[in-house]
């Protein structure tokens, strides 16, 4: 370490002057007030700020899209068919995505011609922008939460009643929406679990009548699983259900 610092120190002493001469300040933050009140950034702010939003854009993805609802259950199907890595995460993550996003397209169609459209015709401002880009998200996560939750997290968050569902705070709205969607999971892989359960039972007790008590059920049971589920075309119901699940 010592030495690089010596050899940046170099580099440095070794520069022509014509760079010193050179005007690399960076400008300064501006700030500018519009007639209503509102304030505009300068573009390095506004740069800035998206770029940080940047790095919360999985977990916006998580918490406040159909995601989570959906890559549970398909890893509680694929626990209940007895496949280990079949399929792969990687192949389940990225279907939980493309259907995130079929499922979302109604939301972030009505973002864009709200929001981006105006915001990019500078009809809007990026503060207006932002809050008009929010509303349909506030209101697809209302949708799809429970009263018993919103209540509940407004009772721990100590927020006062709202008159109306617009005006619930997203700090209460966003764990409020993921426990319910982690509920709503839970309750659609419990129903997906009950066949292929039938069918470990029914294996379990025809080896154990047989006297195969050293073959294990969850062997021969497999296949079955497998053929039922592509007997009822499992993966057309399953995401069939998801979809409809959110009003679809």
């Amino acid at each position: 370490m010592r030495w690089l610092a010596l050899l940046g120190l170099c580099l440095v002493c070794l520069m022509p002057s014509w760079v010193w001469a050179q005007d690399i300040s960076l400008p300064a933050v501006t700030m500018q007030v519009a007639e209503d009140g509102s304030t505009e950034y300068s573009i390095t702010i506004q740069i800035l700020a998206l770029m940080t939003l940047l790095t919360f854009l999985p977990a916006m993805v998580m918490m406040m899209t159909s995601f989570t609802r959906i890559v549970i259950v398909f890893a509680i199907l694929r626990q209940a068919l007895g496949l280990q890595q079949t399929p792969s995460n990687q192949v389940l993550v990225g279907l939980a995505l493309f259907l995130t996003f079929f499922i979302m397209t109604p939301v972030l169609d009505r973002v864009n011609q709200e929001a981006v459209q105006p915001y990019m015709a500078e009809t809007l401002s990026s503060t207006d922008a932002l809050a008009a880009a929010g509303v349909p998200f506030h209101e697809f996560m209302i949708r799809n939460t429970r009263e018993s939750d919103l209540e509940l997290f407004m009772r721990i968050g100590e927020v006062p009643p709202v008159e109306t569902e617009a005006d619930v705070p997203y700090r209460v709205l966003i764990p409020a929406f993921v426990v319910s969607e982690l509920k709503t999971a839970f309750q659609i892989g419990f129903m997906l679990f009950i066949p292929f359960l039938v069918i470990d039972l029914v294996v379990a007790s025809v080896l154990m009548a047989m006297g195969m008590m050293m073959l294990s059920p969850v062997i021969v049971s497999l296949p079955f699983k497998i053929m039922l589920f592509v007997l009822v075309d499992g993966w057309a119901m399953v995401v069939g259900t998801l979809a409809a699940s959110f009003g679809l």
